[in-house]
């Protein structure tokens, strides 16, 4: 490589990257860190706004740099956003919250996700209540960094955060210790004086500068800078020249920077772009006024904001400071430069981060070490399972507990059992999930349920003794959040941090975005998009040489293998470009499903972030990005699991109807699943639940069997044991099933004394799956007792031979040549020894984890014991929790198994679906009421039963404040009231006029009314239908079409248009709206929204309508033969001929 070599030496202080910058930055740090190297610099700062989010970006970069022999330092930092007074600050801030109108702005600012720089707002005046100002912050050492992470953690805190995050004197007094500061740009705090005094002159524009640099000099001594920059805007270099004198009447030190913003010269107008993306749907930023197209050229800006060196920086100076037509002193500028350099040399220390593994020391108890009180805590689960005499126990947990030892775990292990022991007290939670259901002393410290050696699962699928990975446990509970929350109570939000995730612009929204900026055609893009993935994704696999299984092509990759992307492209290469530039960075900050991060004083230990009100850490653990393990955290997951709460569900409701419990709480819960659905007690031989459940397809809620293939599946195979079940859901998944795999495992299972074993070892092995190598813990094994590999090498070659291990081609040598060698010494055929290999290489890339699969079985079966032998209950727990969207198909598969569905009613709904006494009929809950608050709710519980308007109106029990008129509205419309429409009503709607509409306010008033409103009579069907529909989320399809209709609909194999089949292209639904279009010809045509059974809805296209002779009646069942396309989904022709009406 040839670097760039400058004559003047410089070193960018003040750098932004798109980790950080969002929506003002483009470029991760690596690739600012690469082209300043190339630019001749030695080092450079990243500074982002407020956080320091791209801080493990650098990190790992900076190790990349140095092992590829390039000399180059990190210098971590950040622009913060600064106050004189958050005191001062909060007083504004409460004043506003007590005005109720600002208030509503002011929380739903708060609640913003990643803060996004308006640079236009930060160069003027600000009320107070958002007004920051940049301030640069530079860690010159360790003590410097843990100051640093606390400030930014610091000015998150609820009580520092409206729109951004604050410090203040107050703050910097405190934690400035190994901090060098700078004044910043435009946006910064001298600047700020400058904004806010130059209508007074000169004089006031300085005293209040002269007031800024005492302060921050008392704070800082000679650590404080007064920065210059150079572009070619009049008002920097107006501030420049203040900024020149105060530093020289201080003598304080000057410091030019770059202020880069995207990585390299080219960069400038993606970055353009990308801050007008990032305004996309929330206004307009205040730059926005005078900049709404994007500009031609980079002078039109008035600045380049790339990583510079000092030649660069030189001649900036001298052509925008010529430009502008102001004069400074060549030597105090060429000083200014090269004091960059000195400061990152000589005043800041060459240093990483100390990535010391950070555990809670709260987990371990007094007067023990770790380790010790792992053994212990292990001994004690063992005993208490009566297992402490079995050697074959004994022995296992002893080998675990070396390894966890040996690789300095037992503190990981101790804080997740700590997780167990809070999440158990209130929640049920998983058997296991993952490769931890393979560890014993996971299952002694019960932070699993499933016993791994009666299951026959491997602890070194889980955690080698010669790896050097951490240990990764997935922990599911019944509600994860509430675990959260429950441990930061505990514990401390300095001790728990839910992990971030960064969301990224992705290909197909991101051509749609650019497009629109340009003003494209929506149908013309959405063209493209909708089918550039499916072109790319066959010639992407025959690339990688996969021939099954799902994969997901890169957007490079999708570009070069979509024609129809190609051909759009070519046509606007502007698009083409700006994709290039910005697939990638990052849109916006959310939370990790279920990740946290546990150790004390996170805050001094990393720079914590809000996003949505919610602190968290600011860096990301997944498949694409691995930041946690490198930086000294290990990431707990705590994963929700739904299924989980519909176990709660269906506890509660046995316990009130079978052992007249007439509140259960949660212990009693416990009590119950630990004494009849723990695995370690169900009997999970129990044939009756596999006949009734799985063999003949009673699917109701079941885990893993919601969809119709994999019930089909499991009635082919027809499962007798925990095992059969695992082996279905591991075949279930796309790479087995384009293999055939299932099929063959049908016929192995009818016929199995047709398979041919290559020995009794391979027989003991592969016999639970009827010689097929299901799991990849098989494939280990096998290695292991054939081969002579240990089980560590049995692991890593079941790593290596799968997409996700290290594929390197020396170790996967060393692994064959020792398992061919093991093999021929046992006897087998060099030629039988390779094809078993061969066997291994095919399967490897469809075998499942067996640990995650029986653990995950296990849940299944437990689910169908409970709808075997509850199914009421199970059905009541369905029906409870599944979401609203799926509702209507919950509720016809509760018909469809005989039950009964009552309607809402005010004396008999409660909280959740409720069970009749005879358990055949099922009753809709007060929550399922949109608009109907719990406050509310809880008055109608505590004071029923209600039977009439009077005891609804005036109950001098009930308050009203809570159980207002929306809530009344809400129950009569939702039809919860019916029941109390007495005689003297017309009807329904004569009720709601007199009752609710207008309500009264006495006896006397009430009666005038019943009289006022009487020829108001009953809602119309179409009024019932609309009411049912929006306030409970379920259209009443029992009101339009009958079960009779259905059931004949069924019986000639017509479907609903939600299970459409292509072969048919017949299917029934119901429109529900029509919409009226013109094609660009002037055609009409007409978009029909329908639903069905399902309660989906779904759009139809209907071309060459004729308005005045065509006709669709809304909330009617219909027939109808519809074409389907991926594209544009469902059309059809002729409406009159294809459309028919039914009854």
């Amino acid at each position: 490589m040839n670097r760039i070599r400058s004559k003047i030496k410089f070193v960018g202080l003040h750098a932004h990257s798109v980790a950080g910058s969002i929506f003002d930055a483009i470029g991760y740090p690596q690739a600012h860190m690469d082209f300043a190297y190339e630019n001749g610099c030695d080092a450079l700062a990243l500074t982002d706004h407020g956080n320091m989010n791209g801080l493990a970006y650098q990190v790992l970069h900076a190790k990349r740099m140095s092992e590829e022999g390039r000399d180059f330092k990190p210098i971590f930092g950040c622009e913060a956003y600064f106050i004189p007074s958050i005191e001062e600050w909060q007083v504004e801030y409460t004043k506003a919250m007590e005005d109720k109108k600002r208030a509503r702005g002011v929380k739903k600012d708060a609640a913003s996700g990643a803060t996004v720089e308006d640079e236009g707002a930060s160069k003027k005046t600000q009320d107070i209540l958002r007004r920051r100002r940049h301030l640069v912050l530079l860690a010159q050492n360790q003590t410097g960094l843990n100051n640093l992470f606390k400030l930014v953690s610091e000015s998150y805190k609820a009580e520092n955060f409206y729109r951004y995050p604050r410090i203040d004197y107050a703050l910097l007094k405190k934690y400035n210790e190994g901090i060098i500061a700078s004044s910043a740009c435009l946006g910064g705090v001298y600047a700020g004086n400058y904004w806010e005094n130059r209508e007074d002159g000169d004089k006031a524009v300085l005293d209040a500068m002269r007031e800024s640099t005492q302060r921050m000099v008392d704070i800082f001594g000679d650590r404080w800078y007064a920065e210059i920059q150079w572009n070619n805007i009049k008002e920097q270099h107006e501030l420049n020249q203040y900024v020149i004198q105060v530093a020289q009447e201080f003598g304080v030190g000057l410091l030019t920077t770059a202020d880069s913003h995207y990585p390299n010269p080219d960069a400038w107008k993606d970055r353009e772009l990308y801050k007008r993306l990032g305004w996309l749907g929330k206004g307009r930023p205040s730059w926005a006024d005078e900049e709404s197209e994007l500009p031609e050229g980079v002078e039109e800006i008035g600045y380049e904001l790339y990583p510079k060196n000092g030649d660069q920086m030189w001649e900036s100076y001298k052509l925008y400071s010529a430009d502008q037509g102001f004069e400074y002193d060549d030597d105090v500028v060429l000083q200014s430069i090269e004091e960059s350099h000195r400061i990152a040399f000589d005043r800041i220390e060459s240093f990483l981060p100390d990535n010391t593994v950070r555990l809670p020391e709260f987990v371990v108890p007094a007067g023990f070490t770790a380790t010790q009180a792992l053994v212990n805590y292990a001994l004690e689960g063992l005993k208490d399972k009566g297992l402490h005499t079995n050697r074959a126990y004994t022995e296992r947990l002893r080998m675990e507990l070396n390894v966890i030892d040996d690789r300095g775990f037992s503190k990981y292990f101790l804080t997740m059992k700590s997780i167990a022991d809070v999440a158990t007290e209130m929640m049920l939670t998983g058997p296991g999930r993952g490769s931890a259901a393979g560890s014993l002393v996971a299952y002694a410290l019960n932070i699993t349920q499933v016993d791994p050696i009666k299951h026959g699962l491997l602890f070194s699928r889980f955690l080698r003794s010669d790896a050097k990975d951490y240990p990764d446990i997935d922990y599911d509970v019944s509600d994860s959040m509430a675990l959260k929350e429950k441990l930061v109570e505990m514990w401390g939000e300095d001790c728990v941090a839910p992990i971030s995730n960064w969301n990224t612009l992705q290909l197909k929204s991101l051509i749609k975005d650019i497009s629109k900026l340009y003003n494209i055609p929506f149908t013309e893009v959405n063209t493209v998009t909708s089918i550039m993935i499916r072109e790319a994704t066959p010639e992407a696999k025959r690339k990688h040489g996969i021939k099954a299984g799902v994969y997901a092509p890169t957007w490079e990759e999708v570009m070069e293998f979509s024609p129809s992307l190609q051909a759009y492209l070519n046509k606007y290469p502007a698009v083409k470009t700006h994709v290039e530039g910005l697939v990638g960075q990052v849109r916006s900050c959310s939370r990790h499903a279920g990740g946290v991060v546990i150790a004390e004083n996170l805050d001094k230990n990393m720079p914590l972030i809000n996003s949505g009100g919610v602190r968290q850490a600011p860096w990301a653990e997944g498949q694409n990005v691995r930041h946690l393990e490198p930086m000294g955290f290990i990431k707990f997951d705590l994963l929700g699991l739904s299924t989980l709460k519909m176990m709660e569900g269906a506890i509660y409701h046995i316990l009130k109807r079978h052992y007249n419990v007439e509140e259960p709480t949660f212990a009693q819960i416990r009590n119950f699943y630990d004494t009849k659905l723990h695995p370690d007690v169900i009997d999970m031989e129990d044939q009756a639940v596999y006949r009734n459940i799985f063999h003949t397809g009673k699917w109701a809620g079941v885990f893993q069997f919601t969809e119709q293939g994999a019930q089909s599946f499991c009635q082919r195979v027809k499962p007798n044991n925990i095992i059969d079940v695992s082996a279905i859901t591991s075949i279930f998944r796309p790479g087995p099933l384009s293999a055939g795999v299932d099929a063959d495992y049908v016929e192995a299972k009818e016929h199995p004394q047709r398979i041919s074993y290559l020995s009794p070892e391979a027989r003991a092995i592969t016999e639970e799956t009827f010689g097929f190598l299901i799991f990849q813990e098989q494939i280990a094994l096998l290695a292991h007792k054939l081969g002579g590999l240990t089980l560590d090498e049995g692991n890593m070659l079941r790593k290596v031979l799968t997409k996700k291990g290290t594929g390197k081609g020396s170790v996967k040598g060393k692994l064959h040549n020792k398992f061919i060698k093991g093999c021929v010494s046992k006897g087998i055929e060099r030629d039988e020894a390779q094809a078993l290999w061969d066997k291994f290489e095919f399967f490897s890339g469809y075998g499942f984890n067996k640990s995650h699969a029986v653990s995950y079985s296990i849940i299944s079966y437990q689910c169908a014991w409970l709808w075997n032998y509850y199914p009421a209950e199970w059905m009541a727990a369905f029906l409870d929790k599944e979401p609203e969207t799926r509702k209507e198909k919950a509720i016809n598969i509760a018909k469809r198994f005989g039950f009964d569905i009552a309607p809402l009613d005010l004396n008999k709904s409660g909280v959740v679906w409720e069970i009749s006494e005879d358990g055949k009929t099922l009753i809709q809950p007060l929550t399922s009421i949109k608009g109907l608050g719990a406050a509310a709710i809880e008055q109608i519980l505590a004071n029923r039963p209600i039977c009439s308007a009077e005891e609804l109106l005036f109950n001098e029990n009930i308050t009203y404040s809570k159980l207002n008129k929306k809530s009344l509205d809400a129950l009569c419309r939702g039809g919860a009231l019916d029941n109390i429409v007495d005689d003297r009503f017309t009807g329904r709607k004569h009720f709601w006029s007199a009752c609710v509409v207008d309500r009264p306010k006495n006896l006397k008033k009430l009666g005038e009314n019943i009289e006022t409103y009487r020829p108001e009579g009953d809602f119309t069907e179409e009024e019932v239908i609309q009411f049912k529909t929006d306030l409970t989320g379920v259209f009443p399809i029992n009101l339009v079409i009958s079960d009779e209709t259905v059931q004949r609909l069924q019986d000639k194999f017509i479907p609903p248009v939600s299970e459409f089949d292509q072969e048919l292209q017949v299917c029934w639904f119901i429109p529900r709206k029509v919409v009226a279009r013109k094609t660009k010809k002037g055609k009409d045509y007409w978009i029909v929204e329908v639903i069905d059974s399902n309660n989906q809805l779904t759009k139809i296209r209907c071309w060459g309508v004729k308005p005045e002779r065509d006709k669709i009646h809304l909330n009617r069942p219909y027939m109808a033969r519809l074409n389907y396309d991926e594209n544009w989904g469902f059309s059809t022709f002729a409406v009159g001929k294809t459309f028919k009406l039914l009854g």
